[in-house]
């Protein structure tokens, strides 16, 4: 069994694969402007919620350069059911200002860029990164920290920092993947009070495993 977080990190890695083979975001869009939008709502907010609100939203304002003149009113009413509406509403259309104003109504690939939009953290950044311009990306949400810290995989806290140890074990290319598997295995097995140790494929390995 691997003794170096690097080795923990790779063998659940593969174990990961085979268990979720086809990992995807759940998050329905079609274009990175689009899954832009629709990670500023899922903030505080489950995934199956957001994908309820997206298409009236996308129907309505399907361009940055649409978004970027709405009525805050009518933005409101259609994310209302997302929670925190009034900061989401202005998140998505100052992030469709700076689409526009900024990088000619496209998203930027450039985390740099990316984490200076209105709504935008590491977080989303990365999703995006990962998911809809096929760029190296690795989004740590609480699943994702929490795994890692009970593979001993990192001691940190913060996400930037998980990030930043996480980064270097896993394959550029198959960061998102990781990341997405990750959070399917929290959310499926080793729930944040009760993990199911008794049945996780990753147990043998485990640092944390209670059985």
């Amino acid at each position: 069994m691997p003794r170096s977080p690097k080795g923990r990190a790779r063998l659940a890695d593969e174990r990961l694969k085979e268990h979720y083979p086809d990992a995807v975001c759940a998050l329905d869009h079609r274009n990175a402007f689009e899954l832009l939008a629709a990670t500023i709502l899922s903030a505080q907010c489950t995934d199956a919620r957001v994908n309820l609100v997206t298409p009236a939203l996308f129907e309505r304002f399907p361009t940055p350069d649409d978004l970027a003149v709405a009525d805050p009113d009518e933005v409101a009413e259609l994310v209302r059911t997302t929670g925190f509406y009034k900061n989401k509403t202005r998140s998505l259309i100052g992030m469709a200002n700076a689409l526009v104003d900024r990088f000619d109504g496209e998203v930027p690939g450039r985390m740099a860029d990316l984490v200076t939009i209105p709504g935008v953290g590491r977080k989303t950044a990365n999703v995006v990164r990962s998911v809809a311009l096929g760029l190296p990306g690795l989004p740590v949400d609480t699943h994702v920290g929490r795994l890692a810290r009970r593979l001993a995989l990192t001691t940190e806290t913060d996400p930037v920092r998980v990030e930043a140890d996480l980064d270097p074990m896993v394959p550029a290319a198959e960061r998102g993947d990781f990341s997405m598997r990750l959070i399917l295995h929290g959310r499926n097995v080793c729930f944040a009070r009760r993990p199911r140790c008794d049945v996780c494929f990753l147990a043998d390995f485990c640092p944390s495993a209670a059985c």
